[in-house]
């Protein structure tokens, strides 16, 4: 077991390089279920998720070789498989992304409940991904926590998303390619990673139109070839990345190998804050800012403002002029970890399970913590780095789930971070 320890109120400067995006990354691998041949993945994130998601497909039999650092292989081998092992599903949510590639192409499939982290309301419901997958002829049965998918031949079916889904919108765009007709998904999640997945799965043979939009046409096809795929940067950990430098507040910053259009919500509200800063076509530089304003967000499905940003930028609030309003709308729990941050003495109110007051700025200290989810747990890091005093931050796995080699990144800034076994 290890833990971070952090020292905090170090000036921070220099160059940061944005690794791939990790829910791109994630959902080439079950992809490579559909094609026989090979898929050459670059830009690939070397975080704790991408490692199930490489020993899901070969505890499927299919093959993963290594190339480089960021750069895999993976293919297809046997159909022999359809069982997803327990051990993995229950680190990861992204493991339900292999279910419908193996209903597809296989026509059966048993899985327990995904994991991944505890937020929203008890354990995340996957109801969606089963009433598409009914919807386009697959025959469901319910075991104790745990299921079994069949289906001789998928057909194209008409579907609407009650609620937008990324992962779902992902899911059933690449379980179409195999469908029978034409399938029409309808409430699409528009986020960047899914048009990414759409244009590949068209270099390589599918037929899909209007990726990136809410209402998406997918045309059944009888095969998909490889190909190459470049992951696109991860746009979360660029915006978290310009946060940190706008709350330390030391230093220029120079955040490289990021698609700023990506992140029009966050600079909406830098404006509003009044935070000094410059975008690139792939680059953003944070400068010092003379005086940090207070700005209410809501979080909300792309392109609005990310949730997945919501707990750094709760951070940021803290350094801010004012009190801010901070409104999750996406999930139950996300706003539990600012206890964390009350307890490093950050002035917070929560209103009720959705919605906090921040009032700043105000001084943080260092604190013994403990991570409760990912991106809570980058949202800590970054707390510490500003904080007086030490922090020690335990169940670093979490955040090693999304972000790699962070300790050493950080440092390059001038950060005081070391991963240390306890």
């Amino acid at each position: 077991m290890e833990k971070l320890v952090i020292s905090g109120i170090k000036a921070l400067g220099g160059k940061i390089q944005v690794k791939g995006a990790k829910n791109a990354a994630l959902k080439i691998f079950p992809l490579a279920i559909l094609t026989k041949e090979p898929i050459l993945v670059s830009n690939l994130p070397e975080i704790e998720d991408c490692a199930r998601a490489k020993d899901m497909l070969i505890a499927l039999g299919h093959r993963v070789k290594k190339i480089r650092h960021g750069i895999v292989e993976i293919q297809f081998k046997n159909r022999s498989c359809v069982n997803l092992p327990s051990d993995i599903v229950n680190k990861f949510r992204a493991s339900i992304m292999f279910v419908g590639p193996l209903l597809s192409s296989c026509q059966e499939v048993y899985f327990p409940h995904p994991g991944g982290c505890v937020i929203g309301a008890g354990t995340r419901p996957i109801d969606m991904f089963l009433d598409s997958f009914v919807k386009m002829g697959a025959k469901v049965k319910i075991l104790e926590n745990s299921y079994r998918l069949t289906a001789k031949k998928l057909k194209g079916a008409k579907i609407f998303f009650p609620r937008v889904t990324v992962t779902g919108t992902e899911s059933l765009m690449m379980t179409a390619c195999f469908a029978e007709g034409v399938t029409i998904l309808k409430n699409c999640a528009m986020e960047p990673e899914i048009s990414a997945l759409a244009e590949f799965l068209n270099s390589i043979g599918g037929q899909i139109e209007g990726a990136g939009t809410p209402l998406i046409k997918i045309k059944g096809v009888r095969e998909l070839k490889g190909g190459e795929y470049k992951i696109i940067p991860d746009r979360i950990e660029a915006g978290t990345f310009a946060m940190l430098a706008a709350a330390s507040n030391t230093g220029e910053i120079l955040i490289e190998n990021c698609e700023p259009l990506h992140l029009e919500a966050l600079w909406a509200a830098f404006d509003k804050m009044k935070i000094n800063y410059r975008l690139y076509k792939n680059a953003i530089k944070i400068m010092p800012s003379k005086k940090i304003l207070a700005c209410d967000i809501t979080t909300h499905e792309y392109p609005g403002f990310a949730t997945d940003l919501q707990s750094a930028y709760t951070v940021l609030m803290t350094q801010a002029h004012g009190s801010s309003l901070i409104h999750e709308t996406i999930y139950d729990r996300r706003l539990l970890f600012s206890d964390s941050l009350t307890q490093m003495g950050a002035n917070i109110i929560m209103a009720d399970p959705h919605r906090l007051v921040v009032s700043g700025p105000t001084r943080l200290y260092g604190h013994k913590l403990v991570t409760p989810d990912l991106r809570a747990g980058m949202a800590l890091v970054m707390a510490a780095i500003i904080a007086k005093g030490e922090t020690q931050i335990d169940n670093i796995y979490q955040i090693e789930r999304g972000y790699e080699n962070l300790a050493k990144r950080l440092r390059s800034l001038g950060a005081d971070i070391k991963k240390v076994k306890k």
